[in-house]
C-alpha cells in the first residue's frame, strides 16, 4: 500500500495520462477547532478510458462525482488517494470532504495565541501537503489555475495567491471571500492565510507599468514589534533589481508577506503570498548577522517568484536548483541593491562554511540527488541542497560570466514561463549566452559528491621573486573527482599599518596541477590567497608564510571578504589537522576584536570554542579555555557599549565560562 508516499514513476505515469486545467476550491473555516469543509471541483483532460488517481488526506470524504457519475468513497478513497476509472477526454471531478487542521506546520496549521486567545491559520504545502486541504494531483508538473472561495469569521483577514476581494457578509458573523483564479501554477505554491492578522499596505509600479499591491501581516500581539516599512523598503529594492536583471516583470498580481506562528522553516515562496517565521519579528536586540539574514530571506523568497513559481521543476530532483538559485540571487541582490553590501562575505562565512561541513560528512551526496519518491525529498533538504548548491551556482556564474549568466536566465524565463523544466533547460540557455560547454561541467559538479582542496606550490628564487607558481588540486579518496574551477589568486603585502592586495589574477584551474605563469617574476608576497574574491567552491590552503602573516596581521586587511576567506582557510587547516589548534586560537584572539562583519564574528567564535574544547591537545585544554574566556571577557568590555560586537563577545564569553 502506498500510504502517503508518491513515487516518481507514478507521477510520470499520471502525467502521461492527465493534464489539469483548473481547480475551484471552496473552504468552510467555521466548522470548529478540528475540521474544516473542503469542496473541490477539478477540470482536466485525460486519455479516454484511462485510469488514474487524485491525492487527498482527509478525515472523511462525503461525495465523489466524476463527470456526473457518483463514486462510492468507501470503495475509491484509501491511502491518501481517490481512484478514478473510466476517464473521458474532458473531465470534471467533484470531491466534498472534511479536512483536519494540523499543529505540525503541514497542510492548514491552526494556532491559538496564548496572549489573547485569537485563532490564526496558515497553509504550508511544500512538498506534498496541499492534499491535506483539497483534492489535488499533487505533483509540480501538473500546473493549473486555482480559484479559492473561503467562508470564515467576518472579522478575519483572508489572504491567498490572488488579490483579496471584498467579502460578502453571511449569517452569524461570517463572510465569504471569492478570489480570482491564479495563473497556471503548481499546487505546492498555492496558499491560504486567515485570521485576525494586523496588516499594513503599500504598492509599487512594476517594470511592466502595472501597479503591484503590497501587504505585510502579523498577529495582533506581535504587531508592535514588526518594522513593516523596512520590509517594504527591501521588497522594493528586490523588485527593481530582479526585474532589471531577469528582464522579465513580476509575474503575479500582488505581493503579500506574512509572519506566521510556529512556522517550521525560514519562509515559503507561495506565489504572491509568502509566509515567514515569526523569528524575523524582532522583539529584542539582535545581531547584525540576524538582521542581514532576514533581508537575504526576504529577497530569497522574492527570487522564487520567477525561479520556482513562474518556471517550476518537473520533479523534486531539481528542488536543489530552486533553492540554490534563490540563495545565489538573494545574495547578489542583497550585496548590490541594499545597504548590506558585504553579503558575499556573509555567504562565505555562513553558507559556505555549512556546505563544506556537510560535504565532508558520511551523509554527503551529489547536489543532484536521486529523488525516487516523496520520502527521498525530505532526506535531501539539507546543506548540500541549499548551501553547496548556491556555492556551485556562484561558481557557474563565474565560469560562464555573470552577464552571460543573467542573459541565460532571462531567456529561460521567457521560453518557459508558467511551465515546467529540468536542469538541462537552463544549461542550454547558459551555453547559448556564454559559449561554454556545460555538460561535462555539470556532471563533475552536480553528479558527484565531495569538496576539492586547492594549495599553492611556490618556488622562490634567490632574489625573492617567484620562479614557479602552480595550483595543486586534490580530492578525498572516497570522492576522487578533480573539477574545473574559475578562481582568483591574490597577493597581499604589508604596507605600514595595512595588509593590502598588490596583485590579482583570475584564471581557470583544472586537473591535478595548474601552472600560473602570470605570477612568475612577481615578488613573493606576505600572504598568498587562493580563491581571492571567493568564486570557487573549494577548501584552500595557506602556505606557512601566509599563515603566520594571517596570525599576526589578519585584522589589517580592509576587505571583509578576503578576511573571511583567510578565517575559513585557517579553520579548514586546523580541522584537517594540518595546522596547530593553538595557532588557530592565537589567530582568533589576536584579530577577532577588529572584525567588522557580524556573521564572520559569529562563525569564528563558534569555531574558536570547538578548537579550544576539542582540537587543542588534551593537556593544554584547561589553560586554553581559561585563556579564551579571559580574552572574550576583555573583548566584551572593550567593545562599544550596546554594540553588535559586544553582544557577540558577551554571548561567547557566557558559553566559554559555562
Amino acid at each position: 500500500m502506498p500510504g502517503e508516499n508518491l513515487t516518481r514513476l507514478e507521477a510520470q505515469e499520471r502525467r502521461a495520462v492527465v493534464d489539469t486545467q483548473s481547480y475551484a476550491i471552496t473552504l468552510d473555516l467555521n466548522r470548529g477547532a478540528e475540521v474544516f469543509g473542503s469542496r473541490t471541483v477539478v477540470r482536466f483532460t485525460a486519455t479516454e478510458g484511462a485510469s488514474t488517481f487524485i491525492d487527498l488526506i482527509a478525515r472523511d470524504v462525503r461525495e465523489i462525482t466524476l463527470n456526473g457519475r457518483s463514486i462510492d468513497p468507501a470503495v475509491a478513497f484509501a491511502d491518501s488517494r481517490i481512484a478514478l476509472d473510466g476517464l473521458a477526454a474532458t473531465n470534471e471531478l467533484v470531491v466534498d470532504a472534511d479536512g483536519v487542521y494540523t499543529n505540525t506546520g503541514e497542510g492548514l496549521h491552526r494556532f491559538v495565541d496564548p496572549v489573547d486567545g485569537e485563532v490564526y491559520l496558515y497553509s504550508q504545502f511544500e512538498v506534498p501537503d496541499s492534499r491535506r486541504v483539497f483534492a489535488v494531483f499533487e505533483q509540480p508538473d501538473l500546473k493549473a489555475e486555482f480559484q479559492f472561495t473561503v467562508t470564515a469569521p467576518a472579522a478575519w483577514k483572508v489572504i491567498s495567491n490572488s488579490p483579496t476581494p471584498q467579502p460578502e457578509p453571511g449569517d452569524d458573523g461570517t463572510a465569504t471571500w471569492t478570489f480570482e483564479p491564479t495563473p497556471r501554477i503548481s499546487s505546492y505554491i498555492t496558499a491560504l492565510v486567515a485570521g485576525p492578522y494586523e496588516a499594513t499596505y503599500s504598492e509599487l509600479t512594476s517594470a511592466s507599468g502595472r501597479v503591484i499591491p503590497l501587504g505585510v501581516f502579523a498577529r495582533k500581539s506581535l504587531w508592535q514589534h514588526l518594522d513593516a516599512d523596512y520590509v517594504f523598503e527591501k521588497t522594493r529594492q528586490g523588485f527593481a533589481y530582479y526585474e532589471e536583471k531577469f528582464s522579465y516583470p513580476y509575474p503575479f498580481a500582488k505581493y503579500d508577506q506574512m509572519f506566521v506562528p510556529e512556522f517550521n522553516a525560514g519562509a515559503m515562496e507561495n506565489a504572491g503570498a509568502v509566509t515567514f517565521t515569526e523569528t524575523y519579528v524582532f522583539r529584542s536586540k539582535v545581531t547584525d548577522a540576524v538582521r542581514e539574514r532576514r533581508v537575504v530571506t526576504i529577497l530569497h523568497e522574492l527570487a522564487h517568484m520567477w525561479f520556482g513559481d513562474l518556471v517550476t521543476m518537473k520533479w523534486w530532483n531539481d528542488l536543489w536548483l530552486n533553492e540554490s538559485f534563490a540563495e545565489w540571487a538573494s545574495t547578489i541582490a542583497t550585496a548590490e541593491a541594499t545597504e548590506w553590501t558585504a553579503a558575499w562575505t556573509t555567504f562565505n562565512a555562513m553558507e559556505k562554511t555549512w556546505a563544506y561541513r556537510q560535504d565532508q560528512l558520511p551523509s554527503t551526496h551529489p547536489v543532484v540527488a536521486e529523488i525516487n519518491d516523496l520520502e527521498d525529498v525530505q532526506v535531501n533538504f539539507d546543506g548540500i541542497t541549499y548551501a553547496k548548491g548556491g556555492s556551485v551556482l556562484k561558481q557557474l556564474a563565474a565560469w560562464v560570466g555573470v552577464e552571460a549568466f543573467f542573459a541565460g536566465v532571462s531567456a529561460y524565463f521567457a521560453k518557459h514561463e508558467f511551465g515546467n523544466t529540468e536542469l538541462t533547460d537552463l544549461l542550454v540557455e547558459l551555453e547559448a549566452t556564454s559559449g561554454r560547454e556545460l555538460t561535462a561541467w555539470s556532471k563533475k559538479w552536480l553528479e558527484t559528491a565531495g569538496v576539492n582542496t586547492l594549495s599553492p606550490a611556490i618556488t622562490e628564487g634567490s632574489d625573492g621573486t617567484i620562479s614557479r607558481f602552480a595550483v595543486v588540486q586534490t580530492a578525498p579518496a572516497d570522492y576522487p573527482t578533480i573539477r574545473p574551477h574559475r578562481l582568483g589568486i591574490g597577493f597581499y603585502n604589508l604596507d605600514g599599518s595595512s595588509l593590502v592586495r598588490t596583485h590579482h589574477v583570475e584564471l581557470d584551474v583544472d586537473g591535478d596541477l595548474t601552472e600560473v605563469p602570470d605570477l612568475v617574476g612577481q615578488k613573493r608576497p606576505d600572504l598568498v590567497l587562493l580563491n581571492d574574491d571567493d568564486l570557487a567552491y573549494a577548501k584552500i590552503r595557506l602556505d606557512e608564510r601566509s599563515l603566520q602573516t594571517a596570525i599576526d596581521h589578519l585584522s589589517k586587511i580592509s576587505d571583509p571578504l578576503a578576511r573571511s576567506l583567510v578565517w575559513g582557510a585557517a579553520w579548514d587547516q586546523t580541522r584537517d589537522a594540518e595546522a596547530s589548534a593553538s595557532d588557530y586560537v592565537d589567530l582568533v584572539l589576536r584579530n577577532i576584536g577588529s572584525e567588522t562583519e557580524s556573521t564572520t564574528v559569529r562563525t569564528t567564535l563558534a569555531q574558536l570554542q570547538l578548537a579550544a574544547n576539542a582540537y587543542v591537545a588534551p593537556e593544554k585544554r584547561e589553560i586554553t579555555r581559561i585563556k579564551v574566556a579571559d580574552a572574550l571577557w576583555d573583548l566584551a568590555l572593550e567593545a562599544p557599549s550596546g554594540s553588535d560586537s559586544q553582544l557577540q563577545f558577551a554571548t561567547a564569553f557566557a558559553a566559554a565560562a559555562a
